[in-house]
């Protein structure tokens, strides 16, 4: 990513040469303003990235753990009609509201940004990452409501 920043930088200095002093000046600056809005765009991106690590690790933990409490619950059932025993499986809960808040969060960032940016790509991503941040943020606190009634 430096890399790119230095290319785009000579290559305006490159450019800039036949142009007078007022002219190379805007267009350091221009370059440089540039180069500031990428930066926060990779900070953003960046901190998105840690957020979801934390939250993938949150989630292994919480699947571990409701992998712990359904072993403890398991229902047998036996049936001696016939002198077969069957098992059946404990039922299963289905998506939390967390991990659905973080896929529409996704979804309709992912849709905004590409609507709102005129980088269509990169709006998706970032409005993605930030919908799914939000999404996920929000249905975190659904659950905990739903953990205390």
């Amino acid at each position: 990513m430096k890399a790119l920043y230095i290319f785009i930088a000579a290559l305006f200095i490159v450019s800039c040469q036949h142009q007078s002093k007022e002219d190379i000046s805007k267009a350091k600056q221009a370059s440089i303003d540039s180069m500031k809005v990428e930066i926060n765009k990779q900070k953003v991106i960046d901190s998105m990235k840690v957020e979801m690590a934390a939250l993938e690790e949150k989630k292994e933990a919480e699947t571990k753990a409701a992998e712990q409490r359904a072993a403890e619950q398991k229902v047998v059932v036996v049936h001696q009609n016939d002198g077969t025993a069957t098992v059946a499986p404990a039922k299963k809960k289905g998506w939390s509201a967390t991990a659905k808040g973080a896929v529409i969060g996704a979804g309709v960032g992912a849709a905004t940004g590409a609507i709102v940016s005129k980088k269509k790509g990169e709006g998706a991503i970032i409005g993605g990452l930030a919908g799914a941040a939000l999404g996920t943020g929000t249905g975190a606190v659904i659950d905990s409501k739903k953990k205390k009634e």
